[in-house]
């Protein structure tokens, strides 16, 4: 009988990691740069009041990215996504192609 008032040792039954880990971040940008073999450089612009003027100023950021397929070109619209270290400056992987340049298909 104090057996069954003890709670059990046993371990929880493990749950699929969707469900465990965080939610990944994404962006929206485009891509500035696809030059390297797998890697593509995307420019995100977000729009932030200033903090002193309230003024409404852009603040641009580059991402390194990893295209698997070398699918992105430079003008594309893409999304990307957070992910493991994959070398010094890649944190992030190309999730889709959103909007092809109209400059790559002439």
């Amino acid at each position: 009988m104090a057996e069954q008032d003890r709670p059990s040792l046993s371990q929880p039954p493990l749950l699929p990691a969707s469900l465990t880990r965080a939610s990944r971040k994404t962006r929206t940008g485009e891509v500035i740069s696809s030059g390297m073999n797998k890697t593509i450089v995307v420019r995100t612009v977000t729009r932030v009041p200033h903090p002193k003027f309230g003024k409404i100023v852009k603040q641009m950021k580059k991402f390194y990215a990893h295209d698997e397929e070398n699918k992105a070109k430079t003008g594309d619209v893409v999304r990307i996504m957070e992910t493991r270290p994959l070398s010094k400056l890649k944190r992030w992987r190309l999730l889709k192609v959103v909007q092809k340049s109209l400059r790559n298909d002439a």
